[in-house]
């Protein structure tokens, strides 16, 4: 690497560190602030508090580090066109694409680091605050979990056992509820297709009841409907689907699969599963789309050019992108599409716009 090289990549790292900071800094005083206060009331040790959130860092990195990327390309442009370096640079005939060729290596690099904390640090660690935060501060308990194709739930004699819970219709589906006496024997099984929470209680639909207290063998009753006295909440149910977001790649393709083997759609997680290959390159195309907007404006660059033009295209690809996975998760677009769309449409406007930037 030349000296022209090293230099436009250290003062691109150098103001990388200084927003992927900043936005971090930002991001942990707001969690500080709204959970702070929760986890004392909760009574919990300062230890484990410390312990959560160091724990929290490669989420808030993955979140804002895309974002940071771009501010950081911008300004680096900015800040040299501001000091005429672009310009001495092209006077001496070095290309536009010799001058980003270092800012895109290192995109590259950010985006293959940004899978690899996506893939391998974020699982663990939202385990890790979880259990902190349930079983440590609030002292919770363990008793729902969530594996791969199963959720599992126990309440005193009764043990439920669903393969899927859609949030928006508040139902379990394939699910199966045993009751066990003391010694954990079976006493009876009910197999249902869908339950339904309503008023406080859960609605079991198309049930079949079988019974092992006869003399021998056991006996069965079919039923349209039946409530259960359950001490499962929804909301605890909707935490749960939320830990998909910090699912591996490789966990929530098994998971699609065992849905789709039983039956079920799987658009929501196999959306999931290529936004999390997809959202790691988004770092690159923030580099690519960045260079020719700060070198179109070459002249009236600088930190405040940089940091507008920033928000604006961070905004419009978080708006792109959400309504594109709104649409891979209800099934009107292919996953693939769904989570590769933003990055695609915006990695054409960049290429698009470098080649009308004056060469």
């Amino acid at each position: 690497m030349g000296i022209l090289n090293r230099y436009i990549a250290k003062t691109w790292l150098r103001l990388l560190m200084l927003c992927l900071s900043g936005f971090v800094g930002i991001y942990l005083v707001i969690d500080l602030i709204e959970k702070i206060p929760r986890f004392m009331r909760a009574g919990g040790v300062a230890g484990d508090m410390l312990q959560y959130f160091v724990l929290k860092l490669p989420e808030m990195i993955s979140r804002t580090a895309t974002f940071s990327i771009l501010m950081a390309t911008l300004l680096t442009l900015g800040v040299l066109s501001r000091d005429s370096e672009i310009i001495a640079m092209r006077s001496c005939g070095i290309s536009l694409l010799k001058i980003s060729l270092p800012m895109l290596i290192l995109g590259l690099l950010a985006s293959i680091l940004l899978l690899i904390n996506s893939e391998l640090l974020l699982p663990y660690s939202y385990a890790r605050t979880e259990m902190i935060e349930n079983v440590k501060i609030k002292k919770k308990g363990d008793r729902i979990a969530f594996k791969r194709n199963n959720i599992w739930f126990r309440s005193q004699s009764m043990i439920l056992q669903a393969r899927l819970f859609e949030p928006k219709t508040r139902t379990l589906s394939g699910v199966v509820v045993w009751s066990v006496d003391g010694s954990m024997n079976p006493v009876s099984r009910i197999d249902a297709d869908t339950a339904v929470y309503r008023e406080g209680r859960w609605v079991l639909n198309s049930t079949n009841t079988r019974s092992f207290q006869t003399g021998a063998g056991y006996s069965t009753q079919a039923a349209q409907a039946m409530s259960l006295d359950l001490d499962l909440k929804v909301d605890d149910l909707k935490v749960l689907d939320k830990d998909a977001d910090n699912m591996s790649i490789f966990t929530l393709k098994e998971y699609a699969e065992n849905l789709r083997r039983g039956g079920y759609q799987a658009h929501s997680y196999l959306t999931l599963m290529h936004t999390k290959i997809a959202s790691p390159f988004a770092a690159l195309i923030m580099v690519l789309l960045g260079i020719p907007f700060a070198l179109r404006n070459s002249r009236s660059g600088g930190i405040a050019m940089g940091i507008g033009t920033s928000i604006g295209i961070g905004f419009a690809y978080f708006i792109v992108n959400a309504v594109l996975l709104s649409y891979g998760r209800s099934g009107v677009l292919t996953p693939i599409v769904a989570a590769w769309g933003a990055n695609f449409l915006f990695m054409l406007s960049g290429i698009w716009l470098s080649m009308s930037v004056k060469g």
